[in-house]
């Protein structure tokens, strides 16, 4: 065989295929520049580890999927049985092919997102494109009547994606109970950085020490989850936004998943992930298949930004990503709740275009029997006693406005107290003879029942094709799934792909409509369920300073245009604080954009106001939505900075937000990164909108001006620049231009 090196971007990935078994990482990392036969074989030879005392007779090295039979004793790569038989494997390679995609360069056609297939788990192969280097490994083990393929994708970003898939050669069924793509990191990584969290407050860090053993991170909600960590980080002592060298991993899947950081007191360090699996979920019969979901890695040496930048270039440069300019939302559910009323709804979509909303979205409550939450989930028509004349009269309302008209659904959810309830209580995910506990109320239709699945896809089509102007469907999905059995066994793999089916065919059918991923919020925020969405909803918590932090963390994994951040009304519906508008705004500026507050009461200045800071971000909208994303590692914890930069350097804007009090009562110079050295910079201010009050008291020099401060790009990011003394939960934003 041979051995392969894949370079794409600040990326190298070393393959040692030379056989027999399985091959292995010998290395991935940094670019590791062109290199010749001779030094590849050379690298492979100087990285194969010694023999020690007390352990096996030659060296043992860790391949693609660990393996007993190689010598691996940490986590098993593949878990499976034969009724009791062909439980330990030895793979043996067949064979490699390397495909390196060609890049046609930009295609010009490409605008917003049409609908259509965009890839289902287990159909199809690694999410690659254009400008990719792909390897697909073939190996075979006669002896456990097992075939599996691994595929491997670089892309041009340096994003790396791995997926197994394992096909039963024997005739008898063979369970799977986990199949985990890992991959090798180098002792240099001794630190992990994680995510979780709960309802409205979601994207939660937390780090520690990489100690010897398996940091193990399981989410069996049925759900991608509010806990769930997004990217499981492993990197030099110390890394922060911009500065450290590290490796991280994403498991793309929406249902049951483990991701996976091992080190062995043997030297090897992994990070891995796929499906989590319950006994008896996969039973392969002769000649079937399992995939994988697709693990997402990425190395940086320019810190946590670094991770960011491949994963949004990623992201912005897959053709269903959205092109058209991200519409400035208002969502009504924080103004009427379940109090529908034709004449006040109007109303409230006149106050939406004053102030420049691009998309009104009516949430929860417009269909039968749904005058709260306990009843009506499943009945998807619209409610005659609230509505005699049908949605119509308010979409054609809104769209006169020159507004796009949403609406709410959460279709994979029934209410005990439903039409379909009643007449289908077979179509629910549950174990014989009993229902899960109940959740908000709701039960789970079974999406993998074939029954289900077509009324569901009907009734949805039916709402779509009935009413002319629905372009964007807010699709949450508000409970975990317990106990959710389909046909007498474990059910979360197979409504996870029937969902993905759902949102595939209806994109098919409808392909100008949008989708948002909402799951109270934040809890179904992957990369599969966004090949078949357009944005996801960050979190139900509106409360600006809860806000910093979970769009932060979000904004690692995604980029704005993606993250729904909305300006919530003073006091949070969810926290009861209180805060300004500009600490508001300023927060749901780096997004994309909405207001979830009744605007029909506000104050003439407060709609003025408002009115100023939608105009400001359909102004700074192309930077948000297509610069790069930074953040300041600033020392006083009280202090959160970030802002996004223009790829050419010309343009950047800054957010600086005091959360709290500290000792300092100055919090220091706050640097500006991401700026060209070499270039000279004018930083004010933006202008059109409120200054928070304590400027007008006391701002630095600088600030007191109208001029600004004119400063090198160099001095911008290595000194910074003093800023007021904010009161906690106030912002500043600043803006940057370059001089020439």
């Amino acid at each position: 065989m041979t051995i392969v090196h894949l370079r794409r971007a600040r990326t190298s990935l070393v393959l040692d295929a030379r056989g027999p078994g399985l091959p292995r990482v010998v290395h991935w990392g940094a670019d590791l520049g062109p290199l010749h036969d001779d030094d590849l074989a050379a690298l492979v030879d100087a990285t194969i580890p010694p023999v020690v005392p007390s352990s096996f007779d030659a060296p043992t090295v860790l391949s693609l999927l660990p393996e007993a039979s190689a010598g691996w004793s940490g986590r098993p790569g593949l878990a499976g049985h034969r009724n009791g038989r062909d439980w330990s494997t030895a793979f043996r390679l067949d064979r490699l092919d390397r495909l390196d995609v060609a890049d046609p360069g930009p295609d010009p056609s490409r605008v917003a997102r049409g609908g259509g297939a965009v890839g289902v788990p287990g159909k199809g192969g690694a999410h690659d494109g254009p400008g990719a280097a792909r390897v697909t490994v073939r190996a075979s083990d006669p002896g456990a009547t097992l075939s599996l393929t691994i595929e491997i994708s670089l892309d041009p970003h340096g994003l790396l994606t791995v997926r197994h898939r394992l096909r039963n050669d024997g005739d008898a069924p063979y369970e799977v109970r986990e199949l985990t793509p890992v991959l090798p990191v180098p002792a240099v990584a001794t630190e992990l950085l994680d995510l979780t969290g709960r309802w409205c407050r979601e994207r939660a860090p937390q780090r520690h020490p990489w100690p010897m053993g398996a940091w193990v991170r399981e989410g069996r909600h049925g759900r991608t989850g509010h806990d769930a960590t997004l990217l499981l980080v492993a990197g030099t002592a110390g890394f922060g936004f911009g500065h450290g060298e590290m490796w991280a991993v994403h498991t793309a899947w929406s249902g049951d998943h483990v991701t996976v950081a091992e080190r062995r007191p043997t030297g090897e360090s992994t990070l891995g992930g796929g499906e989590l699996l319950a006994p008896g979920e996969i039973v392969l019969a002769a000649g079937e298949e399992y995939a994988t979901p697709l693990l997402y890695a990425v190395h940086s040496t320019t810190g946590l930004d670094g991770l960011s930048d491949v994963l949004h270039a990623h992201l912005r440069a897959r053709p269903e990503h959205p092109h058209s300019p991200r519409p400035v939302t208002l969502n009504v559910w924080e103004a009427v709740y379940f109090d529908h009323d034709l004449d006040r709804l109007k109303d409230l979509a006149d106050r939406a275009a004053e102030v420049g909303v691009e998309r009104f979205v009516l949430d929860d409550g417009w269909f039968r029997g749904r005058r709260h939450d306990r009843a009506g989930l499943g009945d998807w028509w619209v409610d005659d006693d609230v509505w005699p004349d049908g949605l119509q009269p308010l979409i054609d309302h809104v769209r006169k406005h020159g507004m796009q008209f949403g609406l709410w659904v959460e279709p994979e959810m029934v209410n005990p107290d439903s039409d379909l309830f009643r007449a289908h209580p077979d179509w629910l995910l549950q174990v014989p003879g009993r229902l899960p506990p109940e959740w908000r109320h709701q039960q789970v239709l079974d999406l993998a029942h074939p029954d289900a699945y077509a009324h569901l896809l009907s009734r949805l089509d039916a709402v779509l094709r009935e009413h002319d102007g629905i372009a964007y469907l807010k699709w949450d999905h508000n409970r975990d799934l317990t106990e959710a059995g389909h046909a007498g066994r474990p059910g979360v793999h197979a409504q996870t792909l029937a969902v993905y089916r759902l949102l595939d065919e209806l994109r098919a059918r409808h392909p100008g409509v949008e989708i948002e991923s909402c799951s109270s919020g934040g809890a179904r925020v992957d990369l599969e369920i966004l090949r078949r969405t357009d944005r996801v909803w960050a979190s139900d918590c509106n409360d600006a300073l809860e806000r910093l932090a979970i769009q932060r963390w979000t904004g690692l994994l995604l980029p704005p245009e993606l993250i729904g951040t909305h300006i919530g009304p003073q006091r949070s519906h969810t926290t009861h604080r209180v805060h300004e508008l500009g600490f508001r705004a300023v927060t749901a500026l780096f997004g994309h954009h909405g207001i979830e507050w009744d605007i029909s009461g506000i104050t003439a200045t407060e709609r003025a106001e408002l009115a100023a800071w939608v105009a400001l971000h359909k102004r700074l909208r192309p930077l948000l939505h297509g610069g790069r994303v930074v953040r300041v590692d600033h020392p006083d914890p009280a202090v959160q900075a970030h802002g996004v930069v223009a790829h050419d350097r010309s343009h950047a804007v800054y957010a600086v937000s005091r959360l709290t009090t500290s000792v300092a009562q100055v919090p220091g110079m706050v640097r500006l990164p991401g700026l060209d050295p070499s270039r000279r910079y004018l930083v004010r201010p933006p202008g059109g909108v409120p200054e928070p009050a304590l400027l007008q008291l006391s701002p630095p020099g600088w600030l007191a001006s109208d001029d600004g401060v004119t400063l090198s790009g160099s001095v911008l990011g290595s000194v910074g620049l003093q800023l007021p003394a904010l009161h906690p939960e106030q912002a500043l934003l600043l803006e940057a231009r370059a001089v020439e």
